[in-house]
């Protein structure tokens, strides 16, 4: 109402600014979406492939009590990799991250053919008994990999929630987002390797030593590189590559030594796997260090503070 008594015209409609999403939940690992926000055929999809990994960790724990040696170390490498997928694939739904998603797709994929590999030289009297956990494996794999490649198609709106409507902030949570996946590929990687390493007949026992003192070693490495690059600690940045130069010079050094063994054994599975390895571990450290380098000049512009602070609100 006026001073004349007349009802005051009615103003212009105020946008609605309620978030369309709900508060990320803040984690040490950095903003993850609450699962009430999933639709529901990716709940299913979450449910369904972390129960067939537990299954298949139980059966690849089965099966390596009854192994040769050669076979026992590729099916211990393939049990930690299936733990690495639990967590690729939660991480890859709840942060939507697509190279985490990916790497879990080339893992599942990896157990397929190993599957399909040890079916296919099985004896013709005992394919009958496994035929059913043959076919099994192949049906939830085949199934884990076309939903994951449409989750990894979809968009994602995370970079934007998190770093609001400013592109530079975005670039740079996906660096962050790169950096941290490739850590986790190296930790990955080098366990592998360690136990590679200790399975080959040819390295000595101080070898072996060391290679178990790798497993600590790289954990420890890891743990700093992510508190140096989420707490934006630049004096952790340096220790963390310090800590990357003597793995490199010993990686080159068991290269050398595999190399120059290679043939004096009854198999090359092992030494295979173990030089094929090493190249896929210099390469994740080439891309990680490439992406460190990008978010350690990032270091200070307000990223750090919108992941764990104020992401998600209106007056953020």
């Amino acid at each position: 109402m006026d001073g004349s008594g007349a009802a005051a015209p009615a103003g212009p409609n105020l946008p609605n600014l309620t978030p369309r999403h709900r508060q990320l939940i803040p984690t040490p690992c950095g903003p993850i979406k609450p699962c009430s926000e999933l639709s529901f055929p990716v709940k299913i999809y979450f449910c369904v492939t972390i129960l067939s990994l537990l299954s298949v960790i139980g059966l690849t724990i089965e099966t390596l009590v009854r192994q040769t040696e050669e076979d026992f170390t590729i099916s211990f490498i393939q049990l930690v990799g299936v733990v690495f997928c639990v967590y690729y694939v939660t991480r890859g739904i709840l942060q939507e991250n697509r190279q985490e998603l990916i790497v879990f797709v080339l893992s599942i994929l990896l157990v397929m053919l190993r599957s399909i590999i040890n079916f296919t030289v099985l004896p013709a009297e005992q394919k009958p008994k496994l035929l059913a956990r043959f076919v099994l494996i192949l049906l939830v794999g085949s199934f884990d990999v076309v939903c994951a490649i449409i989750l990894i198609q979809s968009q994602s709106m995370m970079a934007f929630r998190v770093g609001g409507a400013l592109e530079s902030l975005q670039a740079q949570y996906f660096m962050l987002n790169l950096c941290f996946s490739m850590l986790t590929f190296d930790l990955q990687a080098q366990l592998c390797l360690c136990i590679l390493l200790i399975s080959l007949h040819e390295v000595t026992l101080l070898h072996n030593i060391i290679s178990a003192t790798g497993v600590v070693w790289g954990c420890l490495k890891v743990t700093v590189g992510i508190i140096a690059i989420l707490k934006e600690l630049k004096p952790l940045v340096w220790v963390f590559l310090i800590q990357n130069v003597p793995e490199v010079v010993y990686l080159i050094y068991l290269l050398y030594t595999v190399i120059r063994e290679w043939g004096k054994g009854n198999s090359y599975t092992l030494e295979a796997a173990f030089i094929t390895g090493s190249c896929i571990s210099v390469t994740i450290k080439s891309v990680l260090f490439w992406a460190l380098v990008h978010v350690y000049r990032s270091f200070g512009q307000g990223l750090r503070e919108r992941m764990f602070s104020s992401y998600g609100r209106i007056d953020s």
